[in-house]
């Protein structure tokens, strides 16, 4: 068997470390970089473990301007923009990445999910299952075959037949629960008054959310609570129900970078380490595993 493709959801370990690290550590301009020192460690503590072979780490380019914007304005639009000094980090962790020689997936109009699902059907395509390494229940959807997530601060991973015992959903079903329940976080509106279990009751009885619209008339004669009143909620809000769905569908057609290929890890860059290391002032063991990996 290939060895599996490990994709990091990048943004999701700079963000916990920009929250988590003290704000002790400033680059030589006096700029804070505990997010950039958070998330090295993070990274080497994945290339130490698991000495990958294939990795890709997938980067959140903008808040406003991807294309689900286009499609619902509000889409993401409750969290607060970056501040400069975590904007300047987000560019030193590409930059370290690619140092690292690591494959570094970005674009304006996608998000780093999108980036990841349409390199997982690249690498599926070459005999690779992939290692999603990211705690975000949007990306199970991708799940099938031997492809796994991870969630490394738990230490949890699970298979494409695992989801059902964490959502209640299979894996093919996650955007379409998705469309029912909404997600507060990233803003995206669902059905009111339809919950996580309402939502998996009604998937595993009708199998999809375009099976629940087409056979509608069913619904009040389930054997759930408040049955009827379900019905007429996703009667008054069928509109919504698909748009939450597309919001939350992950786009497998994302532009991939010319040279990705199979995301191949390089040689690292050691004069660019070395600069590196230096601007931001890492500390002699950081330095040392760094250099060494």
């Amino acid at each position: 068997m290939n060895p599996p493709v490990h994709l990091i959801d990048a943004s999701l370990y700079v963000f916990r470390a920009w929250h988590s690290m003290p704000d002790e550590f400033h680059d030589l301009d006096g700029w804070p970089v505990n997010a950039v020192q958070g998330f090295a460690r993070f990274l080497l503590d994945i290339l130490e473990r698991q000495r990958p072979e294939r990795i890709a780490v997938a980067f959140d380019e903008s808040l406003e301007s991807n294309f689900r914007n286009a499609l619902y304005p509000a889409y993401k639009a409750n969290r607060e923009p970056a501040p400069e000094e975590l904007k300047r980090q987000f560019g030193h962790c590409q930059a370290l990445c690619r140092a690292l020689g690591l494959a570094v997936l970005s674009d304006g109009r996608y998000e780093a999910d999108d980036l990841i699902g349409a390199t997982l059907v690249r690498v599926r395509e070459a005999g690779h299952a992939g290692l999603i390494i990211s705690a975000d229940k949007d990306l199970s959807q991708l799940l099938a075959g031997d492809d796994q997530q991870w969630d490394f601060a738990r230490d949890q991973r699970w298979g494409a037949d695992g989801v059902k015992a964490r959502y209640g959903v299979h894996a093919h079903q996650v955007a379409d629960y998705l469309g029912l329940t909404g997600d507060a976080i990233d803003n995206i509106p669902g059905v009111p008054g339809i919950g996580p279990k309402t939502a998996a009751t009604l998937l595993g009885h009708f199998g999809s959310l375009d099976q629940i619209y087409e056979r509608l008339d069913e619904v009040p004669f389930l054997r759930m609570r408040g049955a009827a009143q379900h019905a007429q909620r996703l009667r008054e809000h069928g509109e919504i129900a698909l748009l939450s769905r597309r919001l939350a569908t992950i786009a497998t057609d994302a532009p991939l970078p010319e040279d990705l290929g199979l995301c191949e890890r390089r040689d690292p860059d050691k004069p660019a380490l070395e600069a590196i290391c230096d601007q931001l002032r890492f500390g002699p063991l950081s330095r040392r595993r760094l250099l060494a990996t």
